[in-house]
């Protein structure tokens, strides 16, 4: 009889990735927002409410979803497609800022890599996707990954 396989979460070492490499990531799903136009979108500029959107996952990554509960929170991490990637530093603007600074310590949409992040809460699950509230980005807006968020101790 032979033995079962050995489970692991790492693949065999390898040499990490340098700074200007390129790497690969997957689009895993789709999040269906309400807001058509960027000015439509949540800000701290605009104070709009978040609604409730929809995350859809590939049929493949559904199976990951399981464990995600109504109530619950998550992580979830998605890539601002239309964003522009040449930029580091935003300039100066009228009513705005005095001085140009760094995208790195803001949460704008423009940056080399337009990876946006956003905990959400869980409003419904079902096989291949999830309701849920706190997302910010444009209808259509690609899925990269969800984790489940850990609420802070005294949250």
């Amino acid at each position: 009889m032979s033995e079962p396989p050995i489970y692991t979460i790492y693949q065999p070492e390898g040499d990490a990735p340098q700074p200007g490499d390129s790497l690969e990531c997957r689009v895993i799903g789709t999040i269906r927002t309400p807001y058509k136009r960027m000015e439509d979108c949540p800000s701290r500029h605009n104070k709009r409410e978040h609604l409730p959107c929809t995350i859809r996952l590939a049929p493949e990554y559904a199976p990951g979803l399981v464990g995600l509960e109504v109530g619950g929170r998550a992580l979830v991490l998605y890539w601002l497609h239309l964003a522009r990637r040449d930029m580091v530093q935003l300039p100066a603007r009228a009513g705005v800022r005095d001085k140009p600074v760094g995208v790195f310590s803001l949460r704008t949409p423009p940056r080399p890599n337009p990876i946006a992040a956003a905990v959400v809460e869980i409003l419904a699950a079902r096989e291949e996707e999830l309701d849920v509230v706190g997302i910010d980005c444009l209808d259509g807006t690609p899925l990269l990954d969800i984790k489940r968020a850990r609420l802070r101790e005294g949250s």
